[in-house]
């Protein structure tokens, strides 16, 4: 029985995923792992012994992050369930959650701030409110065709994402800045970010854009990426309050595990957090 990897065979696993209605960035991914996985089995036959090498050659090659790494596993199991080569499939790496996050790509709510401002000074106003939009409402990238005129106008939208739907509520300031900004662009209907084509903007226009913003701006550009500020969002709605059951829903999620990722501190934080416990008294060790 042949075990190779084909382009119909790729082209067939695609059509499948459509039909269990997998987002469009979901079914890129799968593609570009199993590409991936394609590439490096150079037309062998995929078994156990190759799946197994591949995971190894993933980790030695130093140049994903072990959960990367999972994730690239995921999608290639999920294809050999689809080709029935089972027996094939390979574990995943058990990774200790890290209880922190690094300091350098932690974007704080200042330099949120920084940046917003200094698209405005650029005059870059689609930028501000794009950066503004998914910071107030913790919508993905991916989402903002969901922010229509009507939309805007009535302070919520709703979207479909994995297939969960879930309404997003357009806080009272979010929706006054966004009507202005509809106002200022002469927007009449239809999707507020757009080309000027009328077609919803690419994700990595934005990130580009985003990036570039950093120059001016003086902030890392490690920490600045449309998720982060969904993270940011995450964090300081959970900081206000405390509700990661509510946040979970916000997001979307189906786990609060997953949550729970969203709303990690920096270890400088944590310590600040320690210090305000105010639990430590008054020096009793004599001194020499």
């Amino acid at each position: 029985m042949n075990r190779k990897i084909s382009q119909k065979s790729i082209e067939t696993f695609v059509s499948c995923l459509v039909q269990e209605e997998k987002s469009s960035a979901t079914i890129a991914k799968y593609t570009r792992d199993i590409e991936k996985l394609r590439k490096y089995a150079k037309n062998r036959e995929i078994t156990k012994a190759l799946m197994i090498e591949y995971k190894k050659y993933l980790y030695d090659t130093g140049k994903y992050k072990t959960t990367s790494i999972n994730s690239f596993i995921i999608a290639a199991n999920r294809y050999l369930e689809y080709m029935n080569w089972q027996d094939a499939k390979v574990k995943t790496f058990c990774v200790q959650n890290d209880p922190f996050c690094a300091e350098d790509k932690l974007l704080s709510k200042q330099e949120y701030k920084t940046l917003v401002n200094t698209a405005n000074q650029q005059g870059k106003f689609r930028l501000s409110m794009i950066l503004q939009t998914i910071c107030m409402t913790g919508i993905r990238i991916s989402e903002l065709s969901a922010i229509t005129v009507s939309s805007v106008r009535q302070g919520h939208t709703e979207v479909k994402n994995k297939g969960k739907l879930r309404q997003i509520i357009l806080s009272p300031s979010l929706q006054k800045l966004l009507l202005l900004y509809i106002k200022n662009e002469g927007i009449e209907s239809g999707i507020v970010f757009k080309t000027s084509h009328g077609a919803p903007l690419d994700r990595s226009n934005i990130w580009k854009e985003m990036k570039n913003l950093c120059i001016y701006a003086n902030i890392n550009p490690e920490k600045v990426f449309p998720h982060n500020l969904r993270h940011l969002f995450a964090l300081s709605f959970y900081q206000v309050g405390h509700d990661i059951a509510k946040l979970a829903d916000m997001l979307g999620h189906s786990s609060i595990e997953t949550t729970r990722l969203y709303i990690k501190t920096s270890s400088t934080e944590h310590c600040r957090q320690l210090e305000e416990m105010d639990l430590i008294c008054a020096t009793t060790i004599p001194h020499n």
